[in-house]
């Protein structure tokens, strides 16, 4: 999961910085497969059945409780009961086992709407003179790309299997025993802590939501003459601090819950969302 993770955020990355989300419908069906695929990655990270499982997916469910008059009858719908329990279990490995088809369905469309358009040209423009045929060029550059990652991901499971999960997960479920920082996998951090600087509940569970959604906007915003930002310095120094913020957002998320993380999670939050604000404005400068 976790190396899952690591590509998707480094192809939703590489697609903000050289402007793959002019290929609007591409690009909104690929934010709609970020949300299932995260959906997925919660319920699988809720089958182990240790103390972090148990407490994520009780604050998370209990998230649904923010929304105005249907709140707890949604949350006691989705746990099957009244506490996180062998049904809420049960329906979690269903949705955890079906879930994946209609990702591969929805990877299916994504590609499908990829194909209309191609996408090997940075620059958006007239590329003819300047191809190259697929073998060997790119097949090679692929499974040299491939070739890595088994060797990195090949590393980790052999000398270290257990360094990016959470060794609270290794006690048993226990309900009645809350674990002293209750925090998801690494991957959602960031949007943990966005959820965690808005006091106010139904505000952060808005802003949870908007951290990816606003992904959204991007086709809708863009007011550059290229596509992407090779021609736009600013812009770029823009992306790479927004990267950094996500960064320091992710590690805000694995803090306690005090002063100063709390006013340094908050400053993160608004600058997380300032950047979607003026990206496209620097744009026209």
């Amino acid at each position: 999961a976790s190396f899952f993770f690591i590509c998707l955020y480094l192809h939703i990355g590489r697609g903000m910085y050289y402007g793959s989300y002019t290929y609007t419908p591409t690009w909104l069906v690929g934010v709609i497969l970020l949300f299932l695929v995260m959906g997925t990655a919660f319920m699988g990270y809720v089958l182990p059945w240790g103390q972090m499982s148990v407490w994520g997916a009780t604050v998370i469910t209990n998230l649904l409780s923010a929304i105005p008059y249907l709140g707890m009858d949604l949350v006691q719908w989705v746990w099957g009961g009244f506490a996180v329990d062998n049904a809420t279990l049960t329906r979690f490995f269903t949705f955890h086992f079906l879930l994946p088809f209609i990702v591969a369905a929805a990877t299916m469309i994504h590609l499908l709407f990829l194909h209309q358009t191609g996408s090997n040209n940075p620059l958006g423009l007239n590329s003819d003179v300047d191809k190259i045929p697929f073998h060997p060029y790119f097949s090679f550059k692929d499974i040299v790309g491939f070739l890595v990652l088994i060797m990195i991901l090949t590393l980790l499971t052999l000398l270290d299997p257990y360094l990016l999960g959470d060794p609270d997960n290794f006690t048993p479920a226990n309900p009645l025993v809350t674990p002293v920082h209750i925090q998801p996998e690494w991957y959602f951090l960031f949007a943990y802590a966005i959820l965690r600087s808005i006091p106010n509940k139904l505000g952060g569970v808005i802003a949870l939501v908007l951290s990816i959604a606003i992904l959204m906007i991007l086709p809708f915003t863009n007011k550059s003459n290229f596509r992407g930002m090779q021609f736009y310095p600013i812009n770029q120094i823009l992306f790479w601090s927004f990267l950094v913020i996500v960064i320091l957002l992710t590690w805000i998320g694995a803090r306690p819950v005090e002063d100063p993380y709390v006013t340094v999670g908050q400053v993160l939050t608004v600058m997380d969302f300032m950047y979607y604000i003026i990206n496209p404005l620097v744009f026209k400068l």
